[in-house]
């Protein structure tokens, strides 16, 4: 029985899309929301550009960048874990692109558009989307101005419909290639065989089909994973720890301040003289003044 390899792993990502063009082509022309008749026909790798050292951003686990006959600029991303700082990772990197296709005194015409793809392996948004495209409009125009040249689109893998109207098409069908398949696999659906790029791509994730030192970086890299993981837990359980510590302090002090109020409205009412209520309750001039008021 043949051992799969789970593709949202780096090593299996980029050998999957990363070196087979006609795969990458198939997958983004399904998966982002190209204009009608604009599809991509042929594309060039191009080498990854520095990025921004971001915390928390060592699951980001896949980076293809490519460019098609057309000169748009396409950038690929696989995310196991989300974090707020990834959706502004990936806007640096297409802003980066965007403004790298033009050499100094070029004509701004000459630009094309930039997509970036981040493809997350758990989910960010508390609705039932799944597929979330940005891009720039005009929010006061209707029907709406778009401006093309920067768009970037996010898809929660574990939330996509698989059993919708719409499980047939390619897009669902290469997101659940990326979803189902992985080392717990033991048949491949035949919805997902019967297309040549994807029975292609599920050959190309089998464990044969990688060397020694290719399998031992893939245990590693789940290895850093997990350490990732639990070092993300700790810091969120610490930082539960000081914010339920500083909410109690808030609370008590919340609990003090009304005492307070309440003894002062007493020795108002009883005509103390005003000094020692200040000296008794110790309010500020104007706790004391918004107090009388509410008496007078």
């Amino acid at each position: 029985m043949s051992r799969y390899l789970d593709p949202k792993a780096d090593i299996v990502f980029k050998k999957v899309f990363g070196h087979h063009p006609h795969l990458l082509i198939s997958f983004l022309n399904a998966v982002l929301p190209l204009p009608e008749g604009r599809a991509i026909a042929s594309l060039t790798y191009l080498n990854p550009e520095s990025t921004p050292d971001l915390p928390f951003l060592k699951r980001t686990i896949a980076d293809v960048r490519c460019t098609d006959e057309q000169g748009r600029v396409f950038i690929v991303e696989m995310q196991i874990e989300w974090t707020d700082s990834f959706k502004q990772r990936l806007l640096f990197e297409a802003g980066q692109a965007l403004v790298k296709q033009l050499n100094s005194g070029e004509n701004y015409h000459l630009l094309q558009p930039v997509y970036g793809l981040g493809i997350i392996a758990t989910n960010f948004d508390p609705t039932e989307q799944w597929y979330h495209h940005y891009q720039m409009v005009n929010v006061d125009k209707s029907p709406r101005e778009i401006i093309e040249y920067l768009q970037l689109v996010f898809i929660e893998l574990p939330k996509f419909p698989v059993r919708s109207s719409e499980h047939k098409q390619l897009r669902s069908l290469w997101l659940r290639f990326l979803r189902e398949v992985n080392e717990k696999t033991q048949e491949i659906s035949p919805d997902l065989l019967a297309v040549p790029e994807i029975e292609e791509a599920v050959n190309l994730v089998q464990e044969s089909a990688y060397t020694p030192g290719e399998l031992q970086a893939y245990e590693s890299y789940w290895d850093q994973v997990s350490r990732d993981k639990t070092l993300w837990a700790g810091r969120y359980e610490e930082g539960l720890a000081e914010g339920e510590a500083k909410g109690l302090a808030e609370g008590l002090e919340k609990g003090r301040q009304q005492e307070r109020l309440a003894l002062a409205k007493k020795l108002l009412l009883a005509n103390v003289d005003e000094s020692l209520i200040f000296d008794y309750t110790h309010l500020t001039p104007d706790e004391f003044l918004a107090l009388k008021k509410t008496i007078i």
